[in-house]
């Protein structure tokens, strides 16, 4: 009786979550290597959850990464990987392979879970909702680096989105993009989630990856930093606490938060309904950044 009484006090502390966000939207990163899990059960944790925060009228938004994947598969196809200043060096023929993998296999994938399970998913390649100029990042001395075909989002087709959202049905996006060129470009999946929430202003947008969210001691997973006004952000980059790919993650935080998301989170999508976790519950259990 004692665990039935535990799980009626658990619904009624997500009551006023339910309640305030019904009809909201909210925009997620899903990305990390659980999604590369061999459990089913990983694999198919955060689609059992979106299923749910549907079924409780959220409108979910979901826009994933593969960058694993993608290093895979250009490996069978005897093409190289390199890296500049941690970004992907993507030819026209590694591009291919990057939107065969994310927008046919993936981005399938991740539909047919959330379908399978009950839910109402759509997938769309990120060159349908995303436009984007070549991304020229800085080199040590300042000048701006050639990594090939790298896109920089700049505008989001939202049109097809919000008929989805008005449908009760969940967009899955690719992060890919079409350039003013009519070229497919490979684009950071945390920047075109965050260029999504600028565009659509859901009341949240969502990281999940496989870090437990932002560490103040990189090398200590209990050192997450639970609450983060952007205000005090510059400070922690200079600081060294935001560096590498937490960068680009925090700098679209701080965009989408600048253009009116209410919060952002940053969660671990290892860990078993984290997304619900810290939707529904007083606690939390990542880190959020917000405006104050």
């Amino acid at each position: 009786m004692d665990n039935l009484i535990a799980k009626a006090d658990t619904l009624l502390e997500a009551l006023p979550y339910m309640q305030r966000f019904r009809g909201e939207t909210f925009v997620i990163k899903y990305g990390g290597s659980f999604m590369d899990s061999t459990d089913s059960a990983v694999r198919s944790g955060v689609a059992r959850d979106v299923v749910f925060i549907e079924a409780v009228g959220i409108n979910p938004v979901i826009v994933h990464g593969g960058g694993k994947a993608i290093t895979r598969a250009l490996e069978q196809a005897g093409v190289e990987t390199q890296f500049e200043q941690g970004y992907r060096v993507t030819t026209p023929k590694s591009v291919e392979v990057v939107e065969q993998v994310l927008s046919r296999e993936i981005n399938p994938g991740i539909v047919g879970m959330i379908n399978e399970l009950g839910g109402k998913a759509r997938g769309f390649s990120g060159t349908e909702i995303f436009r984007c100029k070549p991304f020229r990042p800085l080199g040590q001395a300042g000048e701006p680096l050639d990594i090939g075909l790298v896109g920089e989002v700049t505008g989001v087709n939202t049109a097809p989105l919000l008929e989805c959202i008005a449908q009760d049905i969940t967009p899955v996006i690719s992060p890919t993009a079409t350039g003013e060129d009519g070229q497919v470009y490979n684009c950071n999946a945390d920047v075109a989630a965050g260029q999504a929430a600028v565009a659509l202003r859901p009341k949240r947008l969502v990281y999940m990856s496989d870090v437990p969210g932002l560490l103040q001691n990189p090398d200590d997973p209990a050192s997450v930093i639970s609450h983060l006004p952007v205000a005090e952000v510059e400070a922690l980059k200079a600081g060294g606490v935001i560096s590498k790919g937490m960068i680009p993650k925090v700098d679209s935080a701080v965009t989408a938060v600048a253009a009116g998301v209410e919060k952002v989170f940053f969660i671990d999508g290892r860990l078993s309904h984290s997304l619900l976790l810290e939707i529904f519950t007083d606690a939390g259990v990542g880190t959020e950044i917000v405006g104050r």
